[in-house]
């Protein structure tokens, strides 16, 4: 399989060892400064850029029929743009904010315990992330997923970050030393606690599902996400 890179900082980098020692080459790194982007060399782009770059990065792809997988986050709010280009080309996509195989089974036992904590009022829901110091934004795209799953399947209407209140999901962000990336939901009442836990050990288990959405989304068309590809749906 051939790869271009759009970001090359310490994901695209590490995207390039994982799916090199998987047997593909990578044909292109797309940086800040690059204007010669050899497309129909690709059979599919990782974009790990950023929110800047992110739109106009897929929806190139997509003009040239290339297949996407992003992870980039702070651009969602041209996601519907992105989709609706993607199904002018007939092209494909897969965006996670997240792409950790264990990650995403995670989302999924969040939502089936949110599922399951409904009606049960006497608890009550809070979320923590903690990631390394030089990641600026807050809440974790991740945190907004898992606080998603929790609003789609019970009575919270919405999340905030560092703020309680009547059917919010409260969202704690820490940033400490080098931490790959740690969530935390409990559920909490009077007489005992509930709590669900994601820890990264490290940042490999992030490329490497990106790497095997690449390799999944071969020979696909249309809009799909990590359930499609870990077969969770």
């Amino acid at each position: 399989m051939k790869i271009g890179l759009f970001g090359y900082g310490k994901m695209g980098k590490m995207i390039e060892q994982i799916a090199q020692g998987r047997g593909h080459t990578i044909v292109a790194r797309v940086d800040v400064d690059t204007t010669d982007i050899p497309f129909k060399k690709m059979d599919v782009a990782i974009d790990f850029s950023t929110p800047d770059a992110a739109f106009g990065n897929i929806t190139s792809c997509f003009e040239h029929e290339v297949p996407v997988i992003s992870g980039t986050t702070g651009w969602l709010d041209r996601f519907d743009q992105a989709v609706a280009q993607c199904e002018t080309n007939r092209s494909a996509f897969i965006y996670a904010s997240n792409f950790s195989l264990g990650v995403n089974v995670f989302f999924e036992l969040n939502a089936y315990l949110a599922k399951m904590m409904k009606g049960l009022d006497q608890y009550k829901v809070s979320m923590e992330e903690i990631h390394h110091t030089q990641k600026l934004d807050a809440p974790s795209g991740t945190a907004i997923t898992l606080a998603e799953g929790i609003i789609g399947n019970t009575d919270y209407t919405d999340w905030k970050l560092e703020e309680d209140g009547e059917h919010i999901v409260p969202i704690t962000s820490k940033r400490e030393g080098k931490v790959p990336g740690t969530h935390t939901i409990s559920y909490n009442s009077p007489v005992d606690d509930i709590e669900i836990k994601h820890t990264a050990h490290n940042r490999e288990g992030f490329a490497l599902g990106a790497v095997i959405a690449a390799e999944w989304i071969q020979g696909k068309t249309g809009i799909f996400s990590m359930k499609d590809v870990l077969n969770l749906t």
